[in-house]
This record gives structure tokens, C-alpha cells and sequence, in this order.
């Protein structure tokens, strides 16, 4: 087991704290602008969580885009975080994972579904603890913080949480970092799993999680996590900046609260789903063509820069050099956010069902060096 420094200042960012705990440091960086950092990025100069950027503030046309999508899918949501706790619950019973459930959100797309999973493992009587932590493409999992948790929690009752899957990149970081860590297989429930790579999920649709659309406003007014040696010594938690400049629009709270509201009243009407191994490999080949597609046509050596799924397509466009963006339909409603920060952004947008293929959205970031 590794050495964990216990860490004052825990915080839950603007989260209840009953809902959630980040094993993260608050720490202050000098932002970097993002045609500076993609250059970083892209000439291998600089990791991206090395860095960070000012966060976009929505306009109120994109805040009333997220407003319908909320409550056009928060039924959905509350429907579908309810089965899967019904999934963990199952599991524990069959001995598959210990009774004491703890949940590792990665930080931040995960966090939201973290809060409402916790919330309903509680009101099925389990024994529930949630984390944020933080997980970083190439560098893995936060290991101070999963030996924190290890040293409080049996290590068979952890389960990762997240909102969706894209290519599939960062579950399978997971999968390495948490067996090189615990010599464990990783547990992994998102919301979203078009992809057919987490182990528990709601659904394998793409479609417009309302959160993947916002950022810190949604998710306990924090950054992404970063990893830069300059602010995280030996012993340090992965770190985050406090977002408070969008503390005048934070929903965090609302946004789960809402979804709970829901879920009290349908608990008795859901039922867990699994879906087979089968449908899944099929769902990670879908995934996988359509990548490797979209690398042949347009010549892209480092798959990283293709951003897959709604979510991810979205977040490409409000924090990197986006090239070009891909959409099945025009007059998708799930696809509106999007599509008004191509417009305001004058990004060029193709619509191609053939192209998109599981996907209903997906960006090309610009290569800069």
C-alpha cells in the first residue's frame, strides 16, 4: 500500500458536504491562453495538465440552451442513476464487490453522477462514501489520494464513477493506473457508455448529458485537475483552482438536487440493466472504425485530437483550437449547444451521418505544430 500524507483542507467545493469530498489541492496558476497552451500541447512541449486556462463564461443563450436540456433529460438521468445503484447493489449480494461501496468520481465530468449515485446507494441502505479524484491521460490516476481512500476503505468496493465514455481513452488509463496501483481490475459506472467500455452504465446512447455542457458551474465551482511540479510537491493531492468567477451562475447543488427530487418518486419503477459482453465488444468496434476513419480522411496521426460524443465534442470547442466539428443532423436538439459556439465561434461545422457513426457529435482539433 502506498504511503498517504493525510492532507488538511479537504473541501467539497460548493457541494453539500455530505454529497462529495475532492482529494484535491487548491492551488493558484498564472492561466495560459489556449492558442498558447495547444502549441505546448501539440509540440509536446508542456502536458496539458501542466496548464490552465480561463474558464469560458456561457452567455445567456447557451445557459438557456442548458436549461432545456436539463429538464428535458433530468427523468432520464434520475431513472437511470437509479439503476445503477440497483446494479451495485445486485453486485454486492453476488459478492462481486464488498458491501462498503466507495466512489471515486474522476474529476470533474464524473462528479455530478458521483453525487446522485451516492444519494441513491444511501437510500438503498448501503454503505456509501464519495471522493472526487483526479485521473490525467498519460500521467493516471491521483495515487496519494487512491492510497488515502485504500487506507479507509476496502479497496473491493471501489468503484469509479464518470459520465460518459468517448474513444475510450481514459478508461483505459484507468484500467492501467488502478492495476499498477492495487493490482485490482478497475470498476467503472458512467451515465453514457456509447462506446462499450465501462463495466456499469445507464445507457449506450450518446446524447446531451446537460453537464457535459457546462464546466466548473456544474461541477462545485472547480477546475480540471492539474499536475504541474511548481504547486504539487511529493505527497501532494493532484491539484484545482477555485472557479469563482461563475459562482453567480453555479447550479451544482440545483442541478443534482433537482435529479434526487425525481428519483424519490420512481425508486420503486427501475430495475437494473446489464448489457452482455457481446453487445459491448460490437460497441467498442463501432467506436474504434469510426476513429480510425476520421484519422485516415483527414490525416490525423494522434488520435487525441479526435474528440467523440456530444460531451466531449463540446468541451473540445470551448477549450482547445477546434478544426472542425462533425454532426449527424442539423436539427438534433441535443446538438443546439454545440452548434450555437460553432456559429458565435465561426467554426466550421459538416453534417455526416456516415462520418459521425455511434456518435451524434464529434470535434477535430487543429493541429498547431
Amino acid at each position: 500500500m502506498l504511503d498517504a500524507t493525510p492532507q488538511k483542507e479537504l473541501t467539497s467545493g460548493s457541494y453539500d458536504p455530505a454529497d462529495v469530498t475532492f482529494l484535491l489541492k487548491l492551488v493558484a496558476m498564472k492561466p495560459t491562453a489556449v492558442a498558447e497552451k495547444e502549441v505546448l500541447i501539440q509540440s509536446g512541449a508542456a502536458h496539458y495538465s501542466e496548464m490552465i486556462s480561463d474558464e469560458r463564461r456561457p452567455d445567456t443563450r447557451y445557459l438557456e440552451i442548458f436549461e432545456k436540456a436539463q429538464t428535458r433529460g433530468e427523468a432520464r438521468i434520475a431513472g437511470e442513476m437509479i439503476s445503477l445503484a440497483l446494479q451495485i447493489q445486485k453486485r454486492i449480494a453476488k459478492g462481486e464487490l464488498d458491501p462498503q461501496i466507495t466512489l471515486c468520481s474522476l474529476v470533474r465530468a464524473g462528479v455530478p453522477y458521483g453525487v446522485l449515485l451516492h444519494r441513491e446507494l444511501k437510500a438503498l441502505g448501503v454503505d456509501s462514501v464519495h471522493y472526487g479524484v483526479s485521473i490525467i491521460r498519460d500521467r493516471g490516476l491521483d495515487e496519494v489520494a487512491m492510497a488515502y481512500i485504500s487506507e479507509r476503505r476496502p479497496e473491493a468496493g471501489i468503484v469509479f464513477v464518470d459520465g460518459w465514455t468517448g474513444k475510450g481513452a481514459i478508461t483505459r488509463e484507468l484500467r492501467r493506473s488502478w492495476k499498477e496501483i492495487s493490482g485490482r481490475e478497475a470498476e467503472l459506472a458512467v451515465l453514457a457508455d456509447p462506446a462499450g467500455y465501462a463495466t456499469m452504465s445507464g445507457s449506450h446512447e450518446d446524447w446531451l448529458i446537460p453537464s457535459g455542457i457546462l464546466g466548473a458551474n456544474v461541477s462545485g465551482l472547480i477546475s480540471r485537475s492539474i499536475l504541474n511540479k511548481d504547486v504539487i510537491g511529493e505527497g501532494d493531492f493532484h491539484g484545482t483552482i477555485s472557479v469563482d468567477h461563475l459562482a453567480d451562475i453555479d447550479v451544482s447543488r440545483d442541478y443534482v438536487d433537482r435529479i434526487t427530487a425525481l428519483a424519490k418518486n420512481m425508486r420503486g419503477d427501475c430495475s437494473a440493466s446489464v448489457t452482455s459482453e457481446e453487445n459491448l465488444r460490437l460497441l467498442r468496434g463501432d467506436s474504434s472504425d469510426c476513429i480510425i476513419r476520421i484519422a485516415y480522411d483527414y490525416s490525423v496521426s494522434n488520435h487525441n485530437r479526435i474528440k467523440p460524443g456530444i460531451a466531449e465534442a463540446t468541451r473540445a470547442v470551448l477549450r482547445r483550437k477546434p478544426r472542425k466539428v462533425f454532426v449527424r443532423s442539423l436539427q438534433d436538439p441535443d446538438l443546439a449547444a454545440l452548434i450555437h459556439l460553432c456559429r458565435v465561434d465561426d467554426i466550421d461545422l459538416e453534417v455526416s451521418a456516415e462520418l459521425t457513426g455511434p456518435y451524434r457529435a464529434i470535434t477535430l482539433i487543429e493541429k498547431v505544430s
